[in-house]
């Protein structure tokens, strides 16, 4: 039963004015629907304004609505790009049926996850104290004052698969409400203390003592423990690609100088860039691998993923200088130029895992649609010489490479993936690798043409501050490594688009720009991500308008977040009344927490500036939540990093001259070649005085002058100099 799971699993956007669905009929005599969704800008919301649910967005309107009516509230979270989502959304929220059990007994609420984190968060945390899981689409039963009392993710219409109906589900909530009140008030107090419990958990964490490297070293070993040796990664299966974490083990190979570190990280860099999750013909990441080899990716693209592998891919160039991990970065920031950059610059979301079939039935839709071939096809498009290469090459067959699918969602269908090096390659075909290479590259443009002719799959365009904040840093970063200007560029658009529509006059940031609107107030990711990005992008341009951005906004990010009883960042700004309770996020998911970055960032700019706020700042968030990354360092790559910087060795690197002139070029390209995972690089222009920015940001650099004006670099140590160096040779040993 249903109420056995309720009470024993706990271990300014214009609305419609009517409670009423307007409804229509189309040519062919359907009832269309249409709900206050419609005046929603997020592209998840939309995709639901023509259910027949009577769907409310988050907001006083259906909270009012839930306390008159004496309803409780059925909350479904997701977003534009959720597979599963999109599931239950055809089989449940479209059956007028189903539509009419949620109307009659319940205030139906939407929220797109990642337009609220913050909503998003709370109940997602009530899963997983109730189930032990969690996911989405993210379903929940709320109390009037928003407490949750039942919580799942995916229900199919009917008992299925051994999961309850939402069908049977409704009906059995609706009779605990009506009939068992006081059991679900107490379940929903429960719940809410529980969680409640465990923000308290984070905050009285601290440790007066801090971290030190040891964590580091066991955050490392537990690595070692998980490291799938045969394919990389650091689990079974399904696998996702978590570039900070790749990003942390290539840092602590620079400072344990442990090739087993580095090996892990290339294994996995290797095996991913190879497999399915990539597209091979396209460029980009897809969001993880259903199987242990990288093979079968689950379709949708984040443009987060991107951002944080396109980051691990320069570091291990960087380091390397392995070819194949520049070619894989610049098919990831190709793919985003390409297909999820505004006009102006922002970088938009996702694009979906579904895809039509055919433009004539743009509704019929399958997972991966737009990304599998049929042999023939292939056959087809580069004759047959040609595509016995490629076929070889990227283990096409004739019936099919995709044995492992589990549901038989593509019967002859092939998913690309590396089968054979171009060195097995040459050896079959006797050709060069050079020609080898030439003949695939040609091939991957004529499938990219044909493919280019398919309906291609959802675009969720909104432009988000957070995500765009870790696109820019990488964008930039590989900029400055490959010596690519166009990767700075679009990390400059994104940024001057961001401090256009999404920065206000105040200093507050917003969240969210969908279809000439801005909205959504700010969150700490919002800051500490755009803040990352734009240190980056400083010491990328060395234009001091985005340092002095960024001092901006973490000022602002201290005084709005910080917590000042127990220290840490909330990530909810306070006085948002529509929350139960006021989150801390620390720990690492498919993006870095707030607090993570937050940390990295105070470290940095302490760095860079000389003040001693911001380092202090920055020891006090450390030992804020020493003790929870102490239990478990595997969890808080991204902190772990930051901390590698804040325990130093570090180097602050001046460069005295004119960007501009060829002799600092050289001196700028060399202090670039190395890998150097703790460093900071400020510009000081030959002649400053006292009112000048760079001197008002940085005071320390004005005693740092060229030498016999020559462009001149200083190379420092946690503050202390060595002698100024005007060549690149004799600034090479500087940098070891």
């Amino acid at each position: 039963m249903v109420s056995s799971i309720i009470f024993l699993s706990l271990g300014c956007t214009r609305r419609g004015d009517s409670t009423e669905l307007n409804k229509e009929e189309n040519k062919v005599g359907e009832k269309v629907f249409t709900n206050r969704l419609i005046h929603e800008k997020s592209p998840y919301l939309l995709q639901h304004a023509h259910n027949p649910v009577d769907w409310y967005p988050w907001g006083e309107e259906a909270f009012q609505k839930a306390r008159e009516e004496d309803k409780p509230i059925f909350l479904s979270i997701g977003y534009s790009t959720c597979h599963w989502c999109h599931v239950m959304e055809e089989e449940s929220f479209s059956d007028p049926e189903m539509a009419k059990a949620i109307n009659e007994h319940f205030v139906p609420i939407k929220v797109d996850r990642e337009e609220r984190p913050d909503i998003d968060a709370i109940y997602m945390a009530a899963v997983q104290i109730m189930t032990g899981s969690g996911g989405w689409p993210l379903t929940a039963v709320l109390t009037h004052d928003l407490k949750p009392f039942f919580t799942g993710t995916y229900f199919p219409p009917e008992d299925r698969w051994g999961r309850p109906g939402l069908k049977r589900i409704l009906s059995e909530l609706s009779n605990a409400w009506n009939e068992n009140r006081e059991d679900v008030l107490k379940t929903a107090r429960s719940v809410t203390e529980a969680i409640v419990r465990y923000e308290d958990s984070l905050t009285h964490a601290h440790s007066d003592e801090g971290l030190t490297l040891n964590v580091i070293d066991k955050a490392y070993q537990a690595y070692v423990s998980r490291f799938d040796s045969k394919y990389g990664g650091f689990s079974q299966a399904p696998k996702f690609p978590m570039g900070h974490q790749v990003s942390f083990l290539l840092q602590t190979h620079d400072r344990r100088k442990d090739s087993q570190a580095r090996e892990m990280a290339e294994k996995t860099l290797n095996a991913m860039s190879r497999g399915g999750i990539y597209d091979q013909v396209g460029g980009g990441f897809h969001r993880y691998s259903t199987d242990r080899e990288w093979f079968l990716p689950h379709f949708e693209k984040m443009l987060y993923d991107q951002a944080l592998l396109a980051q691990a891919y320069v570091d291990a160039y960087q380091l390397t200088k392995n070819p194949e991990y520049k070619t894989t970065l610049q098919g990831i920031l190709d793919y985003v130029l390409e297909n999820l950059t505004h006009r102006e610059g922002g970088f938009y979301s996702a694009e979906d895992a579904d895809s039509a079939l055919d433009a004539k039935e743009p509704h019929v839709k399958k997972e991966g649609a737009f990304y599998v071939w049929e042999e023939y096809e292939i056959l087809k498009i580069l004759g047959k010489r040609d595509a016995e290469l490629f076929n070889y090459c990227f283990g096409v067959k004739e019936k099919g490479n995709v044995s492992s699918d589990p549901h038989g969602e593509f019967p002859k269908k092939n998913i690309l993936y590396r089968d054979h090096s171009n060195k097995n390659a040459s050896e079959k075909f006797s050709m060069s690798e050079v020609e080898i290479e030439s003949k695939l590259n040609a091939a991957l443009k004529k499938l990219k043409t044909v493919r280019n002719q398919r309906v291609r799959p959802y675009l969720d365009d909104k432009v988000l501050t957070d995500w765009n904040g870790l696109m820019i840093s990488s964008m930039a970063n590989a900029g400055v490594v490959l010596a690519e200007k166009r990767y700075l560029d679009a990390a400059k658009r994104s940024a001057d688009f961001i401090l256009k529509n999404l920065s206000k006059s105040s200093g507050r940031l917003l969240h969210r720009f969908r279809d000439g609107e801005s909205g959504i107030t700010g969150n700490v990711n919002d800051y500490a991500f755009f803040i990352h990005g734009l240190i980056d992008l400083y010491q990328g341009t060395f234009e001091w308008r985005y340092l002095e951005k960024t001092i901006e906004f973490m000022d602002e990010m201290i005084e709005t977040f910080w917590d000042p009883a127990h220290g840490g960042f909330y990530l909810a700004p306070a006085g948002m009344k529509d929350l139960i309770i006021r989150q801390k996020d620390i720990a690492d998911g498919a993006i870095p927490s707030g607090n993570s970055l937050a940390f990295y960032d105070l470290v940095r700019l302490s760095r860079i500036t000389a003040r001693q706020d911001y380092a202090l700042k920055a020891e006090e968030l450390m030992k804020s939540f020493a003790g929870n990354i102490s239990d478990n360092p595997s969890s808080y790559a991204q902190f772990l990093i930051g901390l590698s910087f804040m325990l130093g060795p570090s180097k602050e690197i001046v460069i005295v001259g004119s960007p501009q002139e060829a002799d600092f070029q050289k001196l700028y390209a060399q202090i670039n070649d190395p890998f150097l995972p703790r460093k900071v690089v400020l510009h000081r222009p030959y002649d400053v005085t006292d009112t000048d920015v760079s001197v008002r940001i940085a005071p320390y650099i004005k005693g740092q002058n060229a030498m016999d004006g020559k462009a001149t670099v200083f190379v420092c140590e946690n503050y202390a100099c060595k002698s100024p160096v005007t060549s690149p040779e004799a600034l090479m040993p500087l940098l070891q």
